[in-house]
């Protein structure tokens, strides 16, 4: 008898090994007490969007080019956006999407890459590694964690990082959704300016900086002869042509090593571009960035809509919609980006042990 239980022990034990190899492949999990919360791989993780075609009005040489970064931690707000782009263009086969990713395999085909392939088999995609150790020197703390993900100062290297067949790109971040044509943000006439995007001149512009930058007539120095007005760098479209031409990727390297040197700003890759920009790019109209929408950045309390027309939502701060959804605490504006998850599950699927 001892022995034939010890038989079944054996049987029952390789059984239990063979599934959850096997599953290994579909999900990741992690255990809590008794309970195995799974989450399926990043490709089995969203649905596939519906294919998008052209309308017969676009031009076949009207591209467009997007530029966005992909993270794991942000790979649902990113399917979202990308969704709410193609959805509500006229001429979605004619937007390229261009990644940066700080993930050691940027292929096409594997990964974060693989996930965006699902889910959208029709879309024009390129991915590019961003190499964290390029930035990561150059960073200095701020006032949250996550602006400090060397990902997040990818913006700052778009111009050599795209081909040079881009010449112009909008920069979007993953937590907006796009309710109207992209093209219309995409086409503006930036009359010169290297970087065009809604400016909020109300905003205390004073706060983005330290008494240390203040105080210093050198520093503070380069705001003469402009009128510098707060504009969010997670909206902008960039003439990707001048930008290298003007070597503005240094021009911003050299404030952020101003930064490690006396702490003249707090929030992470926005201060710099203010300090090379304000007051010196194309306004946009407001619509185009319904931002804060995240909610207070302090105690994490929801903001509601601006007034006037939308065409862009855009959930910077502290809180993110899906996270917020899934919690079951969302504030009222994040039922306007539930329509635009691909997420396949509401909540995790939870097995007993």
């Amino acid at each position: 008898m001892p022995s034939n239980c010890a038989v079944v022990v054996v049987i029952a034990i390789f059984v239990v090994v063979v599934v959850i190899l096997s599953a290994s492949h579909a999900v990741t999990g992690a255990r809590v007490g008794t309970m195995m919360i799974r989450q399926p791989s990043s490709v089995l993780m969203f649905r596939e969007a519906p294919a998008f075609r052209n309308g017969p009005e676009c031009d076949g040489d009207g591209r467009v080019d997007i530029a966005m970064t992909l993270d794991a931690n942000y790979l649902r707000g990113t399917m979202a956006a990308v969704l709410s782009i193609l959805q509500h263009t006229a001429c979605p086969e004619s937007v390229a999407f261009h990644f940066l990713t700080a993930d050691a395999d940027a292929d096409d085909h594997v990964g974060l890459a693989a996930a965006l392939r699902a889910s959208f088999p029709f879309l024009d995609l390129r991915v590019y590694r961003f190499d964290p150790s390029r930035v990561r020197d150059r960073i200095s703390r701020s006032v949250r964690q996550e602006l400090d993900q060397p990902l997040n100062y990818a913006r700052v290297y778009l111009a050599d990082t795209l081909p040079p067949d881009v010449r112009r790109v909008t920069y979007l971040d993953s937590d907006v959704i796009v309710v109207d044509d992209v093209r219309t943000l995409a086409s503006v006439d930036l009359a010169g300016h290297v970087v065009a995007a809604p400016e909020y001149c109300h905003a205390n512009f004073s706060n983005y900086f330290t008494d240390a930058f203040w105080s210093h007539p050198a520093l503070n120095g380069t705001f003469h002869g402009r009128r510098p007005c707060y504009f969010n760098t997670g909206v902008m479209v960039m003439d990707v042509d001048k930008w290298r031409a003007g070597g503005y990727t240094r021009r911003v390297e050299e404030w952020m090593a101003v930064q490690k040197r006396r702490r003249i700003y707090h929030l992470g890759s926005l201060p710099p571009f203010l300090l090379v920009f304000a007051g010196h790019i194309r306004a946009v109209d407001h619509r185009w960035n319904q931002h804060g929408l995240g909610g207070d950045n302090v105690e994490g309390r929801c903001r509601g809509l601006h007034p006037g027309p939308i065409s862009l939502l855009h959930w910077s701060g502290k809180g993110k919609p899906w996270l917020r959804l899934d919690a079951r605490r969302p504030c009222s504006v994040d039922y306007l980006w539930a329509p635009y998850d691909l997420y396949r599950y509401s909540s995790p699927v939870i097995d007993e042990w």
